[in-house]
């Protein structure tokens, strides 16, 4: 089997700080536990930016700029922005910052969909902020937008006009014959780096039967063009990704999909998930990527090509 990627999505858009007192929120929290993970053997920093203020998802480019540099001069790690934002963003807004920065890679959603937070919020006593209830339970009548028309601008303004690669979301198998019309059209290209989400509520639910659908209909569609990764939100990220390893595949950890490290405990940081698949990983017998190895087996256009 090829190199392990281990990809590490540091803060995301989906929990907020009522949730755990880990969640990195300001600048140099997240700055901090980006390095972090690099140092645990992350070659991949999955990116989100929130207000420093309150810890609400942002899209605005000067809280980017909180981070974005300190992560540079502190690892190699590969900045992956988020072109996801969070779905009560315009694309406009989510385009904001990497349109600025332009990172090596970006992540891209491949659809439109019901993007469901609300039954997380039952589960919380006590309210830090004013902001989280409502972006909790309004999200019963939320959908994530991301059109044909979205993904072939992000796609001609981030990758053709500006060199990024993408990690390709893909949350349902739909997405899969999306991704593939976008080939056809030749705005993708190989290598393809697609990551397969499961456990968020509109999305696929995190069964090892999905999982070798996915792959045999990926495997369909694109060949040899191709290499996949797995993130199971919630207390399957483990189990999923341990799966997607003994498949040959990649595996993605964080505090955006997961705030645990067992039943009942809160992760401290981005690095103990970090250590945790690596450990299981090298177990199974895989070898981890550096950030410059997966840079060539990705193509990406190396570090020195930002705007950060």
């Amino acid at each position: 089997m090829s190199k392990i990627i281990l990809s590490c999505a540091i803060t995301g858009s989906i929990h907020t700080p009522s949730m755990s007192p880990h969640l990195p929120i300001t600048g140099a929290d997240i700055a901090a536990s980006a390095i972090g993970a690099a140092k645990a053997g992350a070659a991949i920093l999955h990116l989100h930016a929130r207000d420093p203020a309150n810890g609400r998802p942002s899209s605005d480019p000067a809280h980017w700029a909180g981070f974005l540099p300190v992560i540079a001069k502190g690892c190699n790690g590969i900045v992956n922005m988020t072109t996801g934002g969070s779905a009560v963003m315009s694309l406009d807004q989510r385009l904001a910052a990497p349109l600025r920065f332009q990172p090596e890679m970006c992540s891209l959603n491949m659809g439109t969909m019901n993007f469901a937070l609300y039954p997380m919020a039952a589960r919380i006593k006590e309210w830090k902020h004013d902001w989280e209830r409502p972006f909790l339970e309004g999200s019963d009548d939320l959908v994530f937008k991301n059109t044909p028309r979205d993904i072939a601008h992000v796609l001609t303004e981030m990758g053709s006009k500006r060199g990024a690669r993408f990690e390709f979301e893909c949350y349902d198998i739909s997405h899969l014959t999306m991704l593939r019309h976008f080939v056809d059209r030749g705005l993708v290209q190989a290598p393809i780096f697609i990551q397969f989400v499961f456990g968020v509520l509109g999305g696929m639910a995190p069964e090892p039967d999905t999982l070798v659908l996915l792959k045999r209909t990926a495997d369909r569609l694109f060949g040899d063009s191709y290499q996949f990764s797995v993130l199971a939100a919630g207390r399957m990220q483990i189990p999923m990704a341990t799966i997607s390893a003994a498949m040959g595949g990649h595996v993605r950890v964080g505090l955006e999909d997961n705030l645990y490290l067992a039943k009942g405990v809160l992760a401290k940081t981005n690095a103990e998930q970090v250590d945790q698949i690596r450990g299981i990983v090298e177990a199974l017998g895989r070898e981890i990527a550096t950030p410059d190895q997966a840079r060539a087996m990705l193509g990406l256009k190396g570090a020195a090509q930002v705007a950060f």
